[in-house]
């Protein structure tokens, strides 16, 4: 009792004059934060006790972040602060989030808390009939289900706890989309039953397989809309986010009223992770950010990465328009390791410098990749079919990597960004799907016909195009041939896993290369260097830029790189209508020397670092 008034007495004295702070940058509008987490369980001790305002302070003048997200309940289901709503870790001794919350407010910082929603393992141990169930009717021991009285009995009051007493900024939602699974519970068949006529089938081979599993997608959807809207009723300002909701792992259009969207991009291969969130994310139309892991590996094995790595690892996201982040362990009394964050200082830095050329820039449309909605939808994985929302792509990954390695400035849509306006891209790549509405493929022949150029991979993409536009396949032979106005172009063979492992990487760019040029014979930009320059051509504020990020050395098998070689003299050249001004090599400020020559700039980068922006003017 004496702990449990020390704790009410010490809330009130560090949450009081919250609201007198300096004003917060709002999610959309903020660039750099950093992101701590533990996941608190019952074994951890001394909760709060060393999470002090000396020690938020320090990082604040470290980081400089526009924003934090931290820890208050991760997946095992145990709040790191007293929660009066929740299930409290019994180690928490004093009330950190406070102390949180008082520092980045006066200092006009934003807070956000880390915490893991579908997945929490206390509470379906304390109440079972929270949880979603296999056919067998077996509970689970971790996952609750979205049709459940779950996420009114604990997640919308906890929110609003959080929204209210601590007058958090939002919630980045933790544990979600990609954890939640098909459910067997009695309310999720019933519903089921009553909405379709059919019973829940128990695998891909019974009938309404496919309605099944959308059921238990709308379930999600409707489980993120009823708590937005619940906890906005109260909390106008109070802004959320659901982790990886609406990105590669889930590749729909949105239809949550979220704020944000995020990620946490793979510890390992996180270049080619980040290449492929970045360019989706982008076209989703909601603001957005991505999360590197400062680390690799795990347990002793564990270390961190370098500011050189996590640099490039912030550029591949800043070229598309997005914000950074990065996640940093806590210790397991919620304090945070110092020591550790002098690479993300670093970070800050390189990154504070590109800030005003590349956040909120956009894409100017040259090569679009199809992410498939209606493939991913209807795909089941092997050795996972029960999967709602996996994190998967099919060729979409290996097809845009070999086209950015051929120095095309690309992106990553699903039909609903596509289909406003096909002809806003020069080039659209249909890659290897295993299936697409018939309407869509129709609306891309039209394109065609009026003049676009489509490149269709893979086997059962080629027959499906074939037969429809009436262009008959040559075996396994790759060509392109002219339909109405347009040209369409065929890889009748899979390319994107042996691309994506390094088999025959060279060969396969080679030939991709040449039937591309046919396809799209004059991109904006080309670039002449070594594969290893992503190239994305863009606008802010009106100014033609051109990005250009360092992916060289083997970012993919290498879980530390200590050092990245620079790329020297590329050789640029811009398809313009007139001669420009100036061209600028920023954030240097480095005026480049250009010759304007039948309609084209040339002009070369002596040393591409780590990521610079050339700006036209």
């Amino acid at each position: 009792m004496k702990q449990r008034l020390f704790l009410v007495f010490l809330t009130t004295i560090l949450c009081s004059g919250i609201v007198t702070g300096q004003e917060r940058l709002r999610r959309d509008q903020s660039f750099l934060g950093i992101h701590f987490d533990f996941h608190a369980g019952a074994a951890n001790k001394n909760i709060g006790a060393n999470t002090t305002p000396e020690m938020v302070g320090k990082i604040l003048d470290m980081v400089h972040p526009d924003y934090i997200q931290v820890d208050c309940k991760g997946h095992p289901g145990y709040s790191s602060y007293p929660t009066e709503i929740g299930n409290p870790a019994p180690g928490v001794v004093t009330d950190p989030l406070a102390v949180w919350r008082k520092v980045t407010a006066d200092r006009g910082v934003g807070l956000y808390m880390h915490y893991s929603g579908v997945w929490d393992a206390r509470s379906v141990e304390l109440h079972p009939e929270w949880a979603i169930k296999d056919p067998a009717g077996n509970p689970s021991d971790r996952i609750t289900s979205v049709f459940g009285p779950y996420v009114d009995k604990l997640l919308i009051p906890q929110l609003k706890e959080l929204a209210g007493k601590y007058q958090v900024d939002g919630m980045w939602v933790d544990g979600e989309c990609w954890a939640t699974a098909l459910d067997y519970s009695e309310k999720a068949v019933k519903l089921f039953k009553e909405e379709t006529g059919f019973d829940a089938p128990t695998s891909p081979e019974e009938p309404h397989w496919y309605e099944w599993k959308q059921f238990c997608r709308e379930g999600f959807r409707k489980y993120l809309r009823h708590y937005i809207a619940a906890v906005r009723s109260e909390y106008p300002d109070f802004q959320i986010c659901s982790n990886w909701a609406y990105t590669h792992h889930m590749s729909e259009p949105v239809s949550a009223p979220v704020d944000f969207l995020s990620g946490d991009y793979s510890p390992t291969n996180s270049v080619n992770s980040a290449r492929v969130a970045a360019r989706y994310l982008a076209w989703q139309g909601v603001p957005w950010d991505l999360m590197a892991w400062s680390f690799a590996g795990n347990g002793e094995a564990r270390r961190q990465k370098t500011s050189v790595q996590l640099m490039r690892e912030a550029a591949v996201t800043l070229s598309q328009g997005g914000g950074f982040q990065a996640y940093y362990t806590q210790n397991g009394d919620g304090s945070v390791k110092l020591d550790k964050l002098t690479s993300m200082a670093d970070v800050a830095v390189f990154a504070r410098a590109r800030q005003k050329y590349c956040h909120h820039s956009a894409s100017v449309p040259q090569v679009a990749v199809l992410l498939s909605t209606y493939d991913y939808q209807h795909r089941n994985l092997p050795g996972n079919p029960g999967a709602l929302f996996p994190n998967f792509t099919g060729g979409a990954a290996g097809i845009m990597n070999c086209l950015l390695e051929a120095q095309y400035s690309v992106d990553l849509l699903g039909e609903a960004s596509l289909l406003p306006d096909l002809s806003r891209f020069p080039l659209i790549v249909i890659p290897e799907c295993e299936t697409l509405s018939e309407v869509f493929r129709d609306d891309l022949l039209e394109y065609v016909k009026g003049g676009g150029a489509l490149l269709v991979v893979g086997k059962d993409m080629a027959d499906f195009f074939s037969s429809a536009s009436g262009i008959g396949l040559k075996g396994s032979e790759w060509f392109s041939a002219g339909l109405g106005s347009g040209k369409i172009g065929f890889i009748p063979t899979e390319i994107a896993g042996d691309y994506e492992s390094g088999k025959g990487s060279d060969s396969i760019r080679a030939r991709v290369n040449v039937l591309v040029n046919e396809l799209f014979p004059e991109p904006l930009v080309e670039v002449l260097s070594s594969p290893f320059v992503d190239v994305s051509l863009r606008k802010l504020n009106g100014t033609l830029q051109v990005h250009l990020v360092n992916t060289s050395g083997d970012h993919r098998n290498t879980p530390i790189i200590d050092s990245i070689d620079p790329v020297k003299d590329i050789e640029v050249a811009l398809r313009l209508p007139e001669k420009p001004s100036r061209i600028v090599c920023q954030p240097e400020g480095k005026e480049l020397r250009f010759k304007y020559k039948g309609g084209k700039a040339i002009f070369k980068v002596p040393s591409l670092e780590i990521y610079s922006i050339i700006e036209v003017e």
